[in-house]
This record gives C-alpha cells, sequence and structure tokens, in this order.
C-alpha cells in the first residue's frame, strides 16, 4: 500500500519542485523605454553627441550587458511600434496604423502571455494605446501623451480621470516603478514595463537640468542645412525644423515650450535653423538626461535588492528621431535616424559584459524574447523571433538579412511609403496614398521611388535610384520587396501597389 501511495505521490511532488524550480531560475523582466529618445542622443553609438550627452546610467548598462546597433521599427511612429511590441505583429496584423487607434483589452498580448506564465505584471507611464491595459496585474499610466509637469496618470480604480502626481514625469514614473518593485510579491517572478514620456516633444525637462549646456555650442550634423531637394535627390520636403521655429516663436507665453520667449528676429534661414537646432538638440539631452537618473534610480533598487544577477533589464527608444539631420526632427521616414531603435541589455547569467550585435533585429521580435525568457510558449499569433540566441553569441545561420517597412499615414510633406533595408542597401517607394488612413491628407501624392548604398553612403544623403550602376540590384530589391510583403501578409488593395512595384520592374 505505501509503495502505491510512493508511486502516487512521487511524481506529483516532482511536479510540484521542479514548477518552484523554474520559478526560482526564470529571471524578472525590467523592460524600460523611452518616448523618441534616439540613438544620437544616448552617447554610446558613435555619434556626435557621444561626448556631451549625460546619461551615465545607459554608458553602465552598456558596459555591463550588450549594445546592439541594428534594432528597427517596422513603423516608425509611437503607437503602431508599441502595438508592436505588445503583440509580435505588424502594422497590418494588428490593426494598429497610425496615432488614431487603440489596443483593445481582449486583444491578445506579451503581458497576458506572462502573466498566465506565473509572471507578475505591472505598467508604469507611457500607454498612448487608447483604451484600457489588459494583461496587468497593476498599472498607472498617462492619459494619452501625458503632460511633463505633474502628472495624470490612470489606474483600474480611477479610469479614466485618474489622478495628479507632484513632479517631473520621469522622476513620477521612476518613483512609481521603485514603489511597485517594493510591494510586489516576492516569491513569483515580475514583468515590468517602465515607460517614460521623455523625450517627446516638447523635449521638456527637470529645473535641475536648467543651466546644462549654457552657453556650449552643439555640433551640428553634416546635412543640418539641407533646404530641399536639389541638394540630395530626395522626393518630399520632410518635416523641417523650421517648423518647430516657427512653434517656438509662437509659444510667447512658454505655455508649451521650456524656454521661452523664443525669437528669430533678424536672422537669415541659415542663421534661425542654427539657432532653432542649438535650442532643440540641449532641450533634447536635458529631456534625456532625467529619464538616465531614473534608469540609476531602478538600477540601484535591483543592486540594493540582490536583484541584478537574475534580472534582465532592457533599455529602449519606441522609435529613433531626426535630430536635425536632413533638416529634419520628428520620424516617421525609412530614413536610419527614424527606423533605428537604440538597444541595451543586461542579463549577467547569459549575456557577456560589454558584448556589441549587429544583428538585423525588429521589435515585434521583443515579445518573442520576453517570453523566452520567461519559459513561456511563444503563440502562433506573434509573428517576431526570440533573439536569445542571438545575445549568446549564437546567431541562426538563418537568421534574417532584410526587413520590411511601412509607414501608412500619409501627408503631403511626408509621403506614405514601404520599403526594403538590407545588409547594404534600402529602396523605398512613396505610394503617397492615403488609404482612407485616420490624420491622412486627402491628396494623394506622385509615386516616387529612393534607394540608398548604405555603405557609400551611411547617411543617406544621396538617392541613387537612378544611377546606371545600381539598376540590377534595384530590379532584385524590387522583387524580394514584393516577395517579402507576401511573406508578411501585407496584402492591403486599396491602392495596386503590387503592380506599381512589377511594372516598374519590367
Amino acid at each position: 500500500f505505501m509503495n502505491r501511495l510512493l508511486i502516487f505521490f512521487f511524481p506529483l511532488y516532482i511536479s510540484c519542485s521542479t514548477s518552484a524550480d523554474v520559478d526560482i531560475e526564470r529571471p524578472n523582466i525590467l523592460f524600460i523605454m523611452s518616448d523618441d529618445h534616439t540613438s544620437q542622443a544616448w552617447g554610446i553609438y558613435d555619434e556626435i553627441f557621444k561626448d556631451y550627452a549625460r546619461t551615465p546610467n545607459i554608458r553602465r548598462l552598456a558596459g555591463e550587458g550588450a549594445t546592439l546597433t541594428r534594432v528597427f521599427c517596422t513603423n516608425s511612429i509611437c503607437v503602431p511600434s508599441r502595438a508592436s511590441i505588445m503583440t509580435g505583429r505588424y502594422s497590418h496584423q494588428n490593426g494598429i496604423y497610425t496615432l488614431s487607434e487603440g489596443l483593445h483589452p481582449d486583444s491578445n498580448n506579451v503581458a497576458k502571455e506572462l502573466q498566465k506564465g506565473g509572471y507578475q505584471t505591472a505598467l508604469v507611464g507611457k500607454w498612448h494605446l487608447k483604451q484600457k491595459p489588459a494583461g496587468f496585474d497593476y498599472y498607472e499610466v498617462l492619459p494619452g501623451q501625458g503632460r511633463y509637469n505633474n502628472p495624470i496618470l490612470r489606474d483600474e480604480n480611477n479610469w479614466p480621470d485618474g489622478k495628479e502626481f507632484q513632479g517631473f514625469s520621469s522622476d513620477v514614473i521612476g518613483d512609481l516603478a521603485v514603489d511597485w518593485l517594493d510591494q510586489r510579491n516576492k516569491e513569483e517572478p515580475f514583468f515590468l514595463m517602465c515607460h517614460f514620456k521623455a523625450t517627446h516633444e516638447p523635449f521638456d525637462y527637470p529645473a535641475r537640468y536648467d543651466s546644462m549646456y549654457g552657453d556650449v555650442t552643439m555640433p551640428e550634423p553634416a546635412s543640418l542645412y539641407d533646404f530641399g531637394e536639389e541638394t540630395n535627390g530626395r522626393t518630399f520636403i520632410g518635416q523641417k525644423l523650421d517648423i518647430l521655429g516657427m512653434r517656438y516663436t509662437r509659444d510667447t507665453l512658454g505655455e508649451r515650450y521650456p524656454g521661452m520667449p523664443f525669437s528669430l528676429d533678424g536672422l537669415d534661414r541659415r542663421q534661425a535653423r542654427s539657432k532653432v537646432y542649438q535650442k532643440f538638440v540641449k532641450d533634447f539631452l536635458r529631456s534625456g538626461a532625467a529619464i538616465d537618473d531614473n534608469i540609476g534610480k531602478l538600477l540601484d533598487y535591483l543592486d540594493q535588492e540582490g536583484l541584478q544577477e537574475n534580472t534582465v533589464v532592457i533599455y529602449c527608444a519606441d522609435q529613433g528621431y531626426f535630430l536635425g539631420e536632413h533638416g529634419f526632427f520628428d520620424k516617421r521616414m525609412i530614413y536610419e535616424e527614424a527606423i533605428q531603435m537604440p538597444f541595451i541589455i543586461r542579463y549577467p547569467a547569459e549575456i557577456e559584459a560589454g558584448l556589441t550585435n549587429h544583428d538585423m533585429i525588429l521589435n515585434l521580435d521583443f515579445p518573442s524574447l520576453f517570453l523566452d525568457y520567461g519559459g513561456v510558449p511563444i503563440p502562433p499569433y506573434m509573428k517576431g523571433v526570440s533573439f536569445r540566441d542571438n545575445l549568446r553569441g549564437n546567431t541562426p545561420a538563418d537568421w534574417r538579412n532584410d526587413l520590411y517597412y511601412r509607414y501608412w499615414l500619409h501627408l503631403e510633406v511626408r509621403p506614405a511609403h514601404l520599403g526594403i533595408r538590407n545588409d547594404r542597401y534600402k529602396l523605398a517607394l512613396f505610394y503617397g496614398h492615403p488609404l482612407e488612413m485616420p490624420g491622412s491628407d486627402s491628396t494623394p501624392t506622385l509615386p516616387a521611388w529612393e534607394f540608398y548604398d548604405l555603405e557609400k553612403d551611411p547617411h543617406e544623403g544621396h538617392n541613387a535610384y537612378g544611377e546606371a550602376a545600381y539598376q540590377d540590384i534595384i530590379r532584385s530589391m524590387k522583387g524580394r520587396l514584393l516577395e517579402l510583403k507576401h511573406q508578411v501578409g501585407d496584402n492591403d488593395t486599396t491602392v495596386d501597389i503590387d503592380s506599381l512595384i512589377s511594372l516598374s520592374i519590367q
């Protein structure tokens, strides 16, 4: 009889014991993300602000973990990028194309998967996906963009009115994240998404950084004084810094931007652009410094609690941002500054300190990585791939060497487009049709192509689409663009883009 009892209970003991061991071994996951905090402003990439950016904690994370140099978003605008990170799906798959759609609480997402897998889940800061977050045991989120000073945040109990918190938003969000960490159930692994509003326009910063940079003259990108397509063969106007200058000068009372009033009186267009640029990048770097302070706050907590060894810590931005390159600010376009997502990750148990990884990673890969670390099955609806092996130095032989990009929010100065980027070249079709997308201009633009050789022209200053030497490469990339479009299931038929591409190959 006793033997039969032992035979019955022993497997149960093994099962429970294994489950407990898995929870002990499974790492915590701290995913920190900011808005628009582009790689040029981090100080760890080879960029012009590396000696100016005040980012000791970002630099610390990079030194203790891995820096990824080729992480890209598939639609460079806040809401769609965040939706891809939550769902592991392209915009045409999750239905979030522009700034106007939201993630329905019934939608599948990575937090729900981790929650089902035994993780405590929390979200603090910028959500931006319109509807109530789902899959989180706790959340405290900004309404929409939220505000920089004395932010209002919403939780489950005070939605949609929210509660006002005193202080600068990055500091408030950092404090709330630490508070949750301290009050969580410490017997279970956690998944915490800590999302800062900074460095989104109007690029505000706390008073402690008012005097930082003072009379310093910031270095300028070589393409700052691009004023039109005549210098580069670009096919559209873009979001020029002059627009930001107009916004500055109109904010005479400082109701939106810091450091007002601002004047451009008596300046020619080159002088005006220089003055706007200097204010813009200094404000941007000050805003980024406040993020860095709060990354430090989170790292200090992990150290104090002995959690640093068994916690995956990631810091990234939701997309890139132009800091004067091409004479632009903002994002959206397929150029490197906008689509590259700066990304660092620390996990001492697996990732070599100081590692640099150059594999091509997409934002829709993130949730698969989280689930892989959590020992949770990756569901079929997610189209991304875990890059855990890549970070251990074992990049799969069949890892991607090109990506599909599509931006849907059409404006005449920034047309809707799609494209392909591989290890060396980039090809984009600005099909320029609104496709009835909310927020788009109703006026289409003429279709136009752009092509860049990223080895010879890494800053994309010359559209080489018409050059004879590249025609075979361009023809091949058009075929691959069609193939990728179908491969990811982008079968939009509002405009016959397939025929447009096919006819241009002939």
